[in-house]
């Protein structure tokens, strides 16, 4: 599905909605994840429904409902945990911990699955009300990008596209945690292995 038929099917479902048009738009940011749709078309199509400013707070609002979902499914499921953690395992590392600046810079590259990077909060927090503050933090920048430049991304040619994805990565080797701390019984196991 390309992004322009993903966000047209966005802006048509949401507009049938009427007066109820943003409390549908939040709701269904809340349930994009367990439909596999992209946070950048759905935040696109918020900045086209209701303009750059009320898309952005909306997105943010929808974006955090979706973290705070993910919390309290994998609290309820912990073998869906499990599985999000052996999936964070093999493509980051066992012992891969990202700074907050790294999380942020993640959620403005469109590929980077969102229930992962909410993993990484997770695991970065002790409590629900740092990770629901976090998640909601680490939404602003990426919402904003997407909302506000997204009909201008989607017109650039896509070397541009490839340098900006780079940078970013780039960005996110620069800002890592400089230090990792591996548990105890971690590091024997290891060297008896």
């Amino acid at each position: 599905m390309t992004i322009q038929l993903a966000t047209s099917t966005v802006l048509s479902v949401i507009q049938t909605t009427g007066f109820f048009a943003p409390i549908a738009f939040i709701l269904f940011h809340m349930i994009r994840q367990f439909l596999f749709i992209p946070v950048a078309v759905v935040c696109v199509a918020g900045g086209i429904l209701f303009g750059a400013q009320l898309g952005s707070v909306y997105s943010v609002i929808g974006l955090t409902g979706s973290s705070i979902i993910f919390y309290f499914v994998t609290k309820l499921f912990p073998k869906l945990l499990n599985r999000f953690m052996r999936m964070k395992e093999k493509w980051l590392g066992t012992y891969t911990n990202f700074s907050v600046i790294q999380i942020i810079i993640l959620r403005m590259i469109p590929f980077v699955n969102f229930s992962l990077i909410s993993l990484c909060i997770l695991d970065k927090t002790k409590t629900f009300t740092r990770y629901a503050k976090l998640s909601f933090l680490t939404h602003i920048p990426s919402t904003i990008l997407f909302t506000f430049l997204g009909a201008s991304i989607q017109a650039l040619p896509p070397v541009i596209l490839v340098g900006i994805v780079i940078v970013l990565f780039i960005l996110i080797y620069y800002f890592r945690e400089k230090q990792v701390f591996i548990k105890w019984n971690d590091f024997f196991i290891r060297e008896k292995a």
